[in-house]
């Protein structure tokens, strides 16, 4: 369930009484309580026009046709209502015209179409732009073109909060009133806004330029409003090339004042490790030393919808250049077995065996870091706060690039660990990793019971697993403890990014791993059990939960209610 508060979304009833929503669902004004269209079926026929549409750009863009959603082959209107994430990384050439009310995340990562809206747009119109020219013929939602870095968009009646955040370049035009933080954290690029804007304007930005022909409130600090020269109202309507839209010399200019910049601490780091947390055998005898472990790890296991993927291990290192992953040619065989089954989380430049992590920095360049991946990983704290319907929006995207068949993971910090597996398990994530170090400082051990009890509220009954993300590498004691607590898949850092350095650092978890499951009595890691798992020391009890070695259970407070 969700409530879209942007201005795109509100629509009032003829009686004044219910608030209108893209997606078919209303707001009663009477009750105040949110009665929601059928979510899937707006996800499923979003994807269903995606997916006639895919085959049809190219050819259209080569005969220099006009593709349309929302007429009939004879050309009846029939408008859209609230389908979302619809048309990503249109092509050079591709032409698209489209009818009524559009939900969120509509033509994002555009590398050189045409899209024109008649109508309104939800949230994220044009985001990720990088090359598109998008016009919304009406009123557009919150964050409207968000960290696009080239193309133009115009918006014709009015944008919601946050338009043009994160900006790097390109155009961004909006005739009428713009809401809070109108190009909030902008690197670069235009912002023209013909209207009043709301609070904070240009809140964080560090290049580019916003100019408002309207009202527009004090600055927030560390941004400067001044006139305009003669030369830049010259400059800036030759680019905009419509005299309708013509800057007059009285507008005014906001951009990025000089500040002592002070580099922050990012929060409290992880209290402690799992160093005191002890695996023991149970009844089993220790295995032979010569046998054969199974560590590998199944991702994606969805009932039959799809092929899941094979992990050596149940790890997966991010590393920020997935080119770094490749070794010399005169490398060991067994070495480059090694490295290239075990998928890595890859900022840029995947390998087909990688999962991309995807956030606010790599947004822009998502078709192909999506294309080339075997799945992705969305950072959401290095994402806008997204409601439902937004989330909705971004994955019918993301997925339309990616392939709905490829596995797919949400990334949130511990403190929101309720949140992150409900959302997860909602939408349908393969994995909900938590981060661990979210700048609380909370311990690793406290860490393991503050999961397994949301993932036992939240998980159970879907194929959404709960995975972590640790603050630093991880070792075999790391992840043979954090999949004994239930944790599926285990991201952290890499040790070292020299790819030979990193071949020795997996065959070194293999073969502890293999030694600690010969000596727990067990052959494969999926037999690890929270039965095997003992805290070493009182604090570590007291944290976790966990039987207290020697005492042989867990500490008495961990059983009041």
């Amino acid at each position: 369930m969700f409530l879209c508060t942007s201005p795109a979304c509100l629509k009032f009833d003829k009686d004044g009484q219910n608030q209108r929503f893209p997606t078919g669902g209303y707001l009663d004004g009477k009750q105040q309580r949110f009665i929601m269209a059928e979510a899937h079926d707006v996800v499923d026929r979003s994807f269903n026009i995606n997916s006639k549409l895919g085959p049809r750009l190219i050819a259209a863009a080569e005969q220099n046709a006009i593709l349309r959603i929302g007429w009939t082959n004879a050309g009846e209107p029939v408008p859209k209502n609230g389908e979302l994430g619809l048309c990503p990384n249109l092509p050079k050439g591709a032409r698209m015209r489209a009818l009524g009310t559009l939900g969120s995340w509509t033509a994002p990562f555009g590398s050189g179409g045409t899209f024109t809206l008649q109508g309104d747009a939800g949230g994220f119109l044009g985001a990720g732009n990088r090359g598109n020219t998008i016009v919304c013929e009406r009123l557009a939602g919150d964050y409207a073109g968000y960290a696009m870095n080239d193309g133009k968009i115009s918006i014709l009646d009015g944008a919601g909060n946050d338009a043009g955040a994160h900006m790097s370049g390109g155009l961004l035009i909006v005739r009428g009133a713009a809401g809070s933080r109108v190009g909030g954290g902008m690197i670069d690029g235009l912002i023209v806004i013909h209207g009043d804007v709301g609070s904070d304007p240009g809140a964080g930005m560090s290049g580019g330029r916003i100019i408002i022909n309207g009202r527009c409130p004090t600055p927030p600090p560390g941004v400067s409003l001044r006139p305009l020269t003669a030369a830049e109202v010259k400059a800036i309507n030759k680019q905009l090339n419509d005299e309708e839209l013509h800057v007059p010399s009285d507008a005014v200019c906001l951009t990025a004042a000089e500040t002592i910049v002070i580099e922050g601490e990012g929060g409290q780091m992880s209290s402690s490790d799992l160093s005191m947390v002890g695996l023991v055998p149970d009844e089993r005898h220790h295995t032979p030393d010569y046998a054969t472990y199974d560590t590998v790890t199944l991702i994606g296991e969805r009932g039959g919808e799809a092929t899941p993927s094979a992990l050596p291990l149940p790890l997966m290192a991010i590393i920020e250049d997935g080119d770094e992953l490749h070794l010399p040619s005169d490398a060991l065989p067994h070495a480059v077995q090694l490295l290239n089954q075990q998928p890595f989380l890859a900022r840029s430049n995947p390998r087909s065996v990688d999962y991309v992590l995807l956030d606010k920095h790599n947004l822009s360049n998502a078709p192909e870091l999506l294309a080339a991946s075997a799945g992705a990983v969305i950072d959401f704290d290095n994402m806008p706060a997204m409601n439902s319907e937004q989330i909705d929006g971004f994955l019918v995207a993301v997925r339309t690039l990616l392939g709905r068949d490829k596995p797919f993971a949400f990334l949130n910090a511990l403190g929101r660990i309720t949140n992150l597996h409900v959302r997860a398990a909602h939408h349908g994530a393969d994995i909900a990793f938590a981060r661990i170090e979210d700048g609380s400082g909370v311990a690793e051990a406290a860490a393991l019971p503050l999961i397994g009890r949301s993932a036992k509220a939240h998980l159970e009954e879907t194929y959404t697993d709960a995975g972590v993300l640790l603050g630093l590498s991880a070792s075999a004691h790391d992840v043979a403890v954090l999949r004994a607590s239930g944790i599926k898949i285990i991201a952290c850092e890499v040790p070292m990014a020299e790819a030979q350095d990193l071949v020795h650092w997996l065959q070194s978890i293999h073969q502890e791993l293999a030694e600690i499951l010969s000596r727990l009595g067990v052959e494969s890691i999926d037999s690890l059990q929270r039965q095997n798992l003992r805290a070493l020391d009182h604090e570590t009890a007291a944290i976790s939960g966990l039987r207290l070695v020697g005492y042989e259970r867990p500490l008495p407070h961990w059983f009041a209610r």
